[in-house]
């Protein structure tokens, strides 16, 4: 038989096409149909840097080739055009779920932040417990692990190591923008700085674990502490930072430095913490009592989790560390916020 070029450049276009479809049948039968529920961009890489290549339409359809990680999905639309586009769902329906990644297994190393959205700004769900186990869904960028804890409950966790120990291979190594999927804006990463700083003062106040308690003790050595003289040496040594002598103006720096808050659920791991005069053990005893008033008469550093490391009675063994909830602490407390 004879056949004309056009035929046998048909014939060709038609066997690289079928080579072609054989070859990407395993991404096809993994794919979900999806409906643009408003337009959205679709672009030529999963990060909003990429080039747009359309802007998709509401009621359009497209195909899911595959979920890239928290925020990005990899999509085929009906023109036969590869890009991606925002998971979010105020951009995307889904006929049936998308293809999930596999999570890699983490251990928490140390008490840390688990936010709704992968920003230092971003409201903090609860805190993560030393030992407590985590999965990682994705890396969001260079600073923010996507994470599902034990209940289910996802959030974003920082990607220092000095929080996680990660086992496995990460997933999703994306370029997400972290804000909570959403097409556009920008990421807050952690302030490695101060995380670092914070650690660091934590470790040094804990040396002096034991070390006796003497009221007004003197400032230029370390064999006694009161409450304000061990929260300075901590700094001091910590990450060189000579904060006032006395816990009132310790306190002064500390709301000049920034915000505040008189909820200890609210505070963050190397916040300094400042009380009222002790009144009694139950919290009738300072039942009516305007705290913003009071003078006050002792700090510490908190360490997340409830946990108060401080000095405050020889009777008590010196430089140790306090449960606040339930107890005299938590009722005496006037604010406490970042000395960083």
């Amino acid at each position: 038989m004879n056949y004309t070029m056009k035929q046998r450049m048909a014939t060709a276009t038609l066997a690289a096409a079928l080579l072609f479809s054989s070859i990407s049948v395993p991404a096809v039968l993994a794919a979900q149909a999806g409906e643009v529920q408003s337009s959205v961009n679709m672009r030529t890489s999963p990060s909003t840097t990429g080039s747009i290549i359309r802007s998709l339409k509401k009621g359009e359809q497209v195909t899911v080739v595959e979920k890239v990680n928290a925020y990005w999905y990899k999509i085929t639309d009906s023109s036969g055009r590869t890009g991606y586009i925002s998971t979010s769902s105020q951009y995307i329906e889904l006929q049936s779920s998308a293809p999930e990644q596999s999570g890699s297994e983490a251990t928490v190393k140390v008490s840390v932040s688990f936010r709704k959205a992968a920003s230092t700004s971003g409201e903090r769900i609860r805190y993560l417990k030393k030992g407590e186990k985590v999965t990682i869904l994705a890396k969001t960028n260079s600073y923010w692990y996507e994470v599902k804890d034990g209940n289910g409950v996802r959030g974003f966790v920082s990607t220092q190591s000095s929080y996680l120990n990660v086992t496995g291979t990460i997933p999703g190594s994306g370029t997400g923008t972290g804000n909570n999927g959403s097409n556009g804006g920008t990421v807050t990463v952690p302030d490695e700085s101060k995380d670092e700083a914070v650690e660091k003062v934590i470790a040094a106040g804990m040396k002096y674990l034991g070390t006796p308690y003497e009221y007004g003790s003197d400032r230029n050595t370390t064999t006694t502490f009161d409450c304000s003289d061990f929260v300075r040496q901590a700094f001091l040594d910590g990450v060189g930072l000579k904060l006032p002598a006395d816990s009132r103006q310790q306190a002064q720096y500390v709301k000049d430095n920034g915000s505040t808050t008189t909820n200890w659920k609210e505070l963050e791991r190397g916040d300094l913490v400042f009380f009222m005069d002790y009144k009694g053990t139950s919290a009738s005893a300072y039942s009516g009592i305007n705290k913003s008033t009071q003078t006050i008469s002792h700090d510490g550093i908190y360490l997340g989790d409830g946990k108060v490391l401080h000095t405050y009675s020889k009777e008590s063994g010196g430089v140790t560390v306090s449960s606040i909830a339930g107890t005299h602490w938590e009722y005496r407390l006037v604010f406490g916020g970042s000395a960083l």
